[in-house]
Formats: C-alpha cells, structure tokens, sequence
C-alpha cells in the first residue's frame, strides 16, 4: 500500500465514535477503523519462540495465502523457528500469518493488539510482526506516550506527533522487508497494544485523523521528548543533523519533578563504562547555547575517552544531557541535571502545561516545530 500527501488546509475536524467490546478479563475498547495507512510493528524481534494467538477463531495461511487451518479463539500456541522457517503448532512454513475473524484482536507475547500478525524467520530466530492500520496504532501509542487523563489539546498534539513520526519512519524503513517500527521507547513510539487505548485517546486520534506535520511538502521528523529542563534544542547541538524545523524554543516544563535528576556514579562504575582505567576527572568540554553538554571528556590512568552529542546521555544512561558534574569526597562523580530526553522538538510536560495555559493542539504543535504546516493524508 502506497499513501499520497495531500497538501492544503484542514478544514473540519473529525468526531470520533467510540465502540465498546468485552473480552473475558480483559476491556478493550473498539473504535472505527479511518480509511488509512498499514504500518508494520515488530513486537518479538530475533526470538527463537514467541507466544501468540487471537481473541477469535483466526485463520492461519502461509506465504501465498493459502489458507491452512484455523486456530481457536483464547488459546496460545508458540511459534518457534525451525530451519529457516517457522512451526506453528501442526503446521511448519516459511512464514505465517495470523487473521482473527470479526473484530478480533491478535495476542503477541503477552499483549493483545489489533490487526493481525505476520510471524516470520530471521537471521536470529523469528520475528512477530503486527500489520495495523495507522489510526488504530495510535490508539494505543497516545496512550503509553502520555497519561490518558491529561488536556485533550496535548493529546492531539501527541496524536498528530505520532501519526507523523510513524509515517516518517515508514517512509524511512521501505526497503525493509520486515517491519516500519518497533514497540519499545528506546528507538521508537510506546506501544503498548489495546491495554493503553481509552476513550480520551480514541477522541485526540478520531479528531485529528489523518492529520500529519510537513515541511517543503515532506512529512518531517516530528520527533518529541518528556521534557527539556526549560529549553529545548537545535538538532544540531545535538545529533549533528540539519532539520531546519527542529529548533530551540523556550519549553515550559520547569515546574515537573521527572524532569530534575541526580545521578551518582562510583569511580568504578565510570572506569567500566569508559574503559579508560581508574577515572580521575569528567570534564564538560563543550556546551550548547542552552547549556546541554555537547562534548564530555572522562580521563583516567589508562587513557582519556571523549563523548559527544547524544553519546553523553545514551552511554552513561542519563535522563538528559543538560548536567552539571561534581566530585564527592569517596571519589565518586555527581551529575545533576534537568530534562527527560533528546530534548529535541516537542516536550510532553510542556504541551501539557501549555493545553492547561489554553494552548490548542495547532499552537502547541506550532511553537515546538517551526515554519511547518498541517496536512491530511490519504491512502491509496
């Protein structure tokens, strides 16, 4: 399936209607299906098993479609790999899909989701793969994003986020023959599956439907983070790339306890994780104009290790980059800081203070992404 952008104005907002559906001990709540996009999830990656299963009876087919049997509703089988393939309770294929009946829902792991499941080999095993649509992915991703009981004016602007991060990486992703995305928020969107959707989260996504950020006619890199600490930054300060529409703003996220960490590190610990003997000095090298740290140098009796960038937080597993470093007395370094995340582009603390403040989603969505216009999208 292709997608076009169609660029212009939107000019009347969708009302969403909301479906409700029982399953045993679990309420999931149904909404309908936008005429939209298929995205690609990869729930279980290079597994050698992964459970899996459906709501309903589900038909079972292999790679050409044929239809091999059926597997009953509310009962787990394990795929496992098995000589470049895959065996799937009586039946042994290159791959298979999995397609609940009616408005069933597909179990992966241990999460139901919706849509249906392709599992399939892979170098290391197996990987399960969750084909939905795009709308109702969002269902859940809002809902693992942010908290479901926040201003419905944040949570459209996380909606519109979303659907435009998810589209960009799917674009990003087309020649991967497996998956557009993953599920976990180390690299990706939140995705929780059914357990996170609500119905505040059905009204953000049903009211801006197929509504996506572009810049020059481009869907952008809407990326997005807890919180900044006060400021947000230029991409370039901190992954060395050149989006021109991921700009430093002021943020308004100061007041959120989440967002102000201490992080003590023993001299050990650092020796470990820098590899450069025992540790005697960190020194912030370089600073961005917001005061995140842009290069840090860890010095030791082995030799003298720098970190830049976005490197600073993922290797030392920091909340943010924006710290000040002290030393204690055991020898120990002590990191305080402000901020959760990349602190590029949107910050969810700080649409929220912004919706309370009476921001609507255009100009939160606005203030944290710059020069960029709103426009549907369409499935072909």
């Amino acid at each position: 399936m292709k997608f076009s952008v169609l660029f212009g104005s939107i000019l009347s907002q969708i009302k969403g209607r909301h479906w409700w559906l029982g399953i045993l001990l679990w309420i999931a709540l149904v909404a309908p299906a936008q005429a939209s996009v298929i995205l690609r999830i990869a729930i279980e990656r290079n597994v050698n098993q992964v459970k899996v299963g459906s709501s309903t009876t589900a038909t079972v087919k292999d790679g050409t479609g044929r239809t091999l049997g059926q597997l009953p509703a509310m009962s787990s089988f394990y795929a496992q790999a098995v000589g470049g393939g895959v065996a799937l309770d009586k039946w042994q294929s290159g791959l298979f899909w999995i397609e609940p009946t009616g408005k069933g829902f597909v179990y992966i792991g241990d999460r139901w989701f919706r849509g249906r499941t392709l599992v399939v080999p892979t170098e290391k095993g197996l990987t399960a793969v969750n084909w939905v649509d795009t709308e109702e992915y969002l269902y859940s991703v809002i809902g693992g994003e942010m908290d479901a009981q926040w201003p419905q004016e944040a949570l459209k602007a996380q909606a519109i986020a979303a659907r435009t991060y998810a589209l960009y990486e799917r674009e990003r992703q087309r020649s991967n023959p497996i998956y557009d995305l993953g599920d976990s928020p180390d690299r990706w969107q939140i995705y929780k599956g059914v357990s996170s959707e609500t119905p505040t989260t059905y009204a953000a996504v049903d009211a801006t439907a197929g509504q996506v950020l572009t810049y020059q006619n481009k869907i952008i890199l809407s990326v997005f983070h807890a919180c900044s600490g006060g400021h947000t930054e230029n991409v370039e300060d901190v992954w060395g790339s050149k989006e021109p529409y991921l700009r430093a703003v002021q943020d308004y996220d100061q007041n959120i306890k989440e967002c102000n960490w201490v992080k003590t590190f023993s001299s050990g610990e650092i020796s470990s994780i820098s590899g450069v003997g025992n540790v005697t000095d960190m020194i912030v090298e370089a600073r961005s104009p917001f005061q995140s740290v842009k290069v840090l140098k860890i010095i030791g009796d082995r030799g003298t290790k720098t970190l830049q960038g976005e490197e600073v937080r993922t290797a030392l597993r920091l909340k943010s980059t924006r710290f000040n470093v002290s030393k204690g007395a055991d020898g120990s370094f002590i990191l305080q800081g402000l901020g959760y995340g990349h602190a590029i582009g949107m910050s969810q603390w700080g649409a929220y203070n912004l919706a309370r403040r009476g921001a609507n989603h255009l100009q939160i969505l606005g203030h944290y992404y710059q020069g960029v216009a709103l426009t549907p999208i369409k499935a072909k």
